[in-house]
């Protein structure tokens, strides 16, 4: 035999090579003719092997801790399969081959060593005696610790036996290595017949402890046994056995409904049977969190206090007297009905006028926990009822996501711009609220995650919105609606000294005591410098002129106190945003003025109507109006033509001219039926040549049979013919019953003329 081969077990010929590379491994060790698998993430090891590959070399992998001994033995491998992980080395398939021993270091990096065979070869006799008792040792390890081989082994390769058996039977490194240095394959045999042994021995002991145990403990003592003895299992394991009885000693003391403890339990039951690092367990863990973790029978231990409760709202609050008394109304109803179903407030009005801070200040005067969700955007219906439980990453909707942050059943809740939500592929989620919001059933509402009934009749719902008109009708229909419409200029100057100022000042670190406003400063504020329904602009802009202070009190002004006032006031604003709206007092032919509502408040509209002789009878329509205004143009227009005798116009001027109706800011979208008498008396006046009144203002809807029907924006509609500088309304005798809703200084300042007929309009506007 040439003194360069080696025969393995197996008694195929290696061919020995004058130097190898080597590799370091970590947490594992390589035996001859078997299939080793492992992972590197050293990187002078990974280059090693990598040149290796290159070259389609055989590599000698070394145990690290093997380097420190004199023996320093390890095994030349085949690489039959490598990968790259997600940690950046890689995974190794590799058959090991022979053991090797090193002679010499050849080079650094990568390393090169040269080889020495290792081992020494056995008695024949002795060596068929160990392996007679090998067999023996795995019969009686097959009935009496069936786990430890799953079917009969191969004995005729022993190396391979050898290198199985040490990596199951083995506890540490350590131990595989020493397996790996014995000289003699008798040796190792021997070494595994001990470990095979003792295995046994530890199974026939346990069986012997279990059958003791077994008949000297009642059924308590065994439950309790058994107990202890899969926590320390769990414990082998890295399971946590105490995580689970936690989880017990809570589900007791919760309090639970009887289905939601039964339901926790067996959740409880399945996380014991699954391994802790297992997804599914992860699951399971939420799962329980979110049972224990909802409030179930807490509540909040107050009573409700009706003064205190109006003493809050005003302290909070400016104006809005309609809107209190109702919450007031609300409050002492649930004071006296402890058990009532909660009835939904819907709170409707243009931004900025305080609807959320109503809302927070509800909750203060319940002396009730308050949690917020806002729907704008909300699209998708597992937002509110939550992903159901089949896949990774499943969460509760946002409801209980909120129940379970506040801690109480009965909370106010907000559902914040329920006006803004919207659907898609994903589902409905204004029919998802459906369940939430109706008090007949939402004391067993099913969110998907959960997976049973919660009850969430003890809490307080209330939603706001700028619009109802796009709210969903049956959701709409299970909320009781309250508007909140737009400040007058008086109750702006009060909301500002009274509240926003000293908020500012507090915003911006500076002492209120160092500023003062003048109220013509705040009036100037609130009508050159903001052109809005409520008061948030108003805010912006006072939180200007507070910065502009605080820099100059940082700069070492020598000013203590900085006084705002209507003079000084484009020091710090700079110039005007909008102009004064003021008539020019003009009576002119074809213009009237109309009014209209906008989210941002009220406004004028000027409504322009021309003929244009030598046309075809033709309406042109222009100004970026929507479909009902022009719908009510060519109302307006037939219903003046039906009366043409009445006001001596000549019918050939229908056929024979074009009419032009324009509303300028073309670039604002406008759109509504209330000006169906604007337009009426627009095109009366240009076909007769009169005079419209510069003086009044009007708004309402118009039928083909003259008949002036009630509109809606009465409050915002005023104000803006008042800001106009209008000392007339005519407004539809229908909503003289809404005449409380128009603010006293327009009362006092403008002469309100109700009509219920398109002639009284006439009369009144055109001279």
């Amino acid at each position: 035999m040439d003194e360069n081969k080696i025969t393995e077990n197996y008694n195929e010929p290696i061919e020995l090579k004058p130097r190898y590379f080597m590799v370091k491994c970590e947490g594992t060790v390589v035996f001859p003719s078997c299939i080793n698998s492992f992972g590197l993430s050293d990187a002078s090891a990974v280059s090693a092997l990598m040149r290796a590959v290159e070259i389609n070399s055989d590599v000698f992998f070394i145990n690290k801790n093997a380097l420190k001994s004199d023996i320093r033995v390890g095994t030349v491998a085949r690489i039959k399969q490598l990968m790259k992980n997600m940690n950046g080395g890689l995974s190794v398939i590799a058959q090991g081959l022979t053991r090797m021993e090193i002679d010499k270091f050849v080079s650094d990096d990568p390393v090169e060593v040269t080889l020495n065979p290792y081992g020494e070869k056995d008695d024949e006799v002795y060596l068929l005696a160990e392996v007679a008792a090998l067999k023996a040792s795995v019969k009686r390890g097959m009935q009496s610790f069936p786990k430890l081989f799953d079917k009969e082994p191969d004995l005729s390769n022993l190396e391979s036996f050898i290198g199985d058996m040490a990596q199951t039977l083995c506890d540490n490194v350590g131990e595989k290595q020493a397996i790996l240095e014995m000289p003699r394959l008798s040796e190792q045999i021997e070494e595994i017949i001990g470990r095979i042994e003792r295995r046994i021995n530890i199974a026939a002991y346990q069986k012997e402890i279990e059958s003791k145990v077994r008949r000297s403990i009642d059924k308590n003592q065994r439950e309790y046994y058994l107990r202890e003895q899969i926590k320390v299992l769990h414990g082998e394991l890295g399971d946590d056995e105490e995580e689970r009885e936690t989880y017990r000693e809570k589900i007791e003391s919760k309090g639970l409904p009887e289905y939601a403890k039964e339901k926790a339990e067996k959740e409880l039951a399945k996380l014991s049977k699954m391994p802790s690092a297992s997804p599914e367990s992860a699951v399971s863990r939420g799962y329980l969190d979110l049972i224990l973790d909802l409030p179930w029978t807490e509540k909040t231990d107050s009573e409700i206090d009706i003064e205190y409760a109006r003493q809050v709202l005003d302290e909070d609050h400016y104006g809005l007297e309609k809107v209190k008394e109702r919450i007031v109304e609300f409050l002492a109803v649930h004071a006296l009905k402890k058990d009532m179903k909660a009835p939904v407030l819907c709170l409707v009005g243009p931004p900025g006028v305080g609807k959320t801070s109503v809302v927070k200040s509800i909750a203060r005067a319940a002396r009730r926990k308050f949690v917020t969700m806002s729907l704008g955007g909300v699209r998708d219906e597992a937002e509110i009822r939550g992903h159901r439980r089949t896949y990774i990453g499943s969460l509760p909707g946002r409801i209980l996501s909120g129940m379970r942050d506040v801690g109480v059943i009965d909370p106010v809740f907000l559902l914040d711009e329920i006006d803004k939500m919207s659907a898609d592929f994903r589902g409905d989620p204004s029919s998802a609220l459906l369940e939430v919001l109706d008090v007949n059933q939402n004391d067993h509402f099913k969110d998907h995650y959960l997976e049973m009934p919660y009850d969430l009749s003890k809490v307080m719902f209330i939603t706001t919105a700028n619009s109802v008109e796009t709210i969903d009708p049956p959701l709409l229909d299970r909320m009781e609606v309250i508007e909140i419409s737009g400040y007058t200029y008086d109750e702006k100057l009060q909301i500002a000294k009274r509240y926003l100022i000293a908020k500012q000042c507090e915003a911006n670190g500076v002492d209120k005591a160092r500023i003062s406003f003048t109220d013509e400063a705040l009036l100037r504020i609130i009508r050159r410098y903001t052109r809005e329904s409520g008061v948030r602009n108003l805010e912006r802009e006072i939180g200007s002129v507070i910065r502009k202070v605080a820099v100059k009190l940082v700069g070492g002004a020598k000013s203590r106190k900085f006084n705002i006032t209507e003079n000084n006031l484009k020091k710090y604003l700079g110039k005007e945003k909008y102009s004064e709206e003021v008539c020019d007092g003009k009576d002119e032919v074809g213009a009237v003025t109309g009014l209209a509502w906008t989210y941002v408040g009220g406004t004028t509209l000027e409504v322009e109507a021309t003929l244009l002789h030598g046309g075809k009878g033709d309406v042109r329509l222009t100004g970026n109006l929507g479909d009902v205004m022009k719908e009510s143009a060519q109302t307006a227009l037939s219903l003046v033509r039906a009366r043409a005798d009445r006001y001596n116009i000549d019918l050939r001027a229908f056929n024979d001219c074009d009419i032009h109706i324009h509303v300028p800011e073309g670039a604002t979208p406008k759109d509504g039926p209330s000006a169906g008498i604007t337009m009426a008396t627009a095109i009366l006046s240009a076909m007769t040549n009169r005079a419209v009144a510069s003086d009044v203002a009007m708004t309402g809807e118009i039928t083909l049979r003259g008949k002036v029907l009630p509109i809606g924006g009465r409050k915002e509609k005023s104000l803006a013919a008042l800001r106009y500088g209008k000392k007339r309304l005519i407004i539809p005798k229908g909503n003289l019953k809404d005449l409380d809703e128009i603010p006293t200084e327009v009362k006092d300042n403008m002469k309100i003329i109700p009509v219920s007929e398109i002639e009284e309009v006439f009369t009144n506007a055109l001279r």
